[in-house]
């Protein structure tokens, strides 16, 4: 409740300054200036914060302590998981930072380059930031050694979806029968088989990676 609060508070300075900005001059302007770079301030500072707590709860999920068991992890605990790299680059991927994220997951795969886990998330932030023709040899040469169905059926979402975005649909729906195949948990791919067959409406990608581990 009480970051609830906090966050409302920003939101409606922002507000505030996105308002009156354009139009200030003088003091009233320097005012909204000084608000402006508060925000900035406090907003980095949260960030950083909140990676830092990140790290320390994966450290203590890693051990399988927790009350949560460690979680229901659908692939098996990897040293990856525990590098700095990988807790911070999954810190920003959750926070939608994607260009941090990706120097991060870079780390990641530099260190550990068999890793499937890393080398998802590495191209998942790729195609997040609209360079597809990244993101695709990091996808197929996780398929080539992976086993994890969770992962395969992610991978194969995003396929899908870079091949509707390239307007080829019956490529898009192959690969997203695939997905719902190997993992038919997952909602993704089926909604987007379904925006597909009526070429209409947004496809979702990369969202189950946050809670794969």
């Amino acid at each position: 409740m009480m970051f609830q609060h906090m966050f409302a508070e920003m939101s409606g300075m922002l507000d505030e300054i996105i308002h009156y900005y354009p139009g200030a001059s003088g003091p009233a302007r320097q005012e909204l200036a000084a608000k402006w770079q508060l925000l900035k301030t406090m907003s980095d500072g949260i960030i950083e914060e909140w990676l830092s707590f990140e790290e320390k709860l994966g450290h203590f999920r890693q051990t399988g302590a927790s009350p949560d068991g460690g979680g229901a992890l659908p692939v098996p605990e990897l040293p990856e998981m525990a590098a700095e790299a990988f807790v911070k680059g999954q810190g920003y991927y959750k926070l939608m930072m994607f260009t941090q994220a990706l120097t991060q997951f870079k780390q990641v795969v530099e260190q550990y380059p068999d890793s499937a886990v890393g080398r998802t998330y590495l191209a998942m932030c790729y195609l997040h930031l609209n360079e597809s023709e990244q993101a695709v040899p990091h996808f197929w040469r996780v398929l080539e050694t992976c086993d994890s169905k969770r992962i395969r059926s992610i991978i194969y979402n995003a396929l899908g979806c870079i091949e509707a975005q390239n307007g080829v649909p019956l490529k898009a729906k192959e690969y997203f029968k695939l997905a719902h195949y190997h993992d038919p948990s997952l909602r993704e791919p089926l909604a987007n088989l379904e925006s597909c067959m009526r070429s209409s409406g947004k496809l979702h990608y990369g969202s189950e990676l946050t809670s794969l581990l």
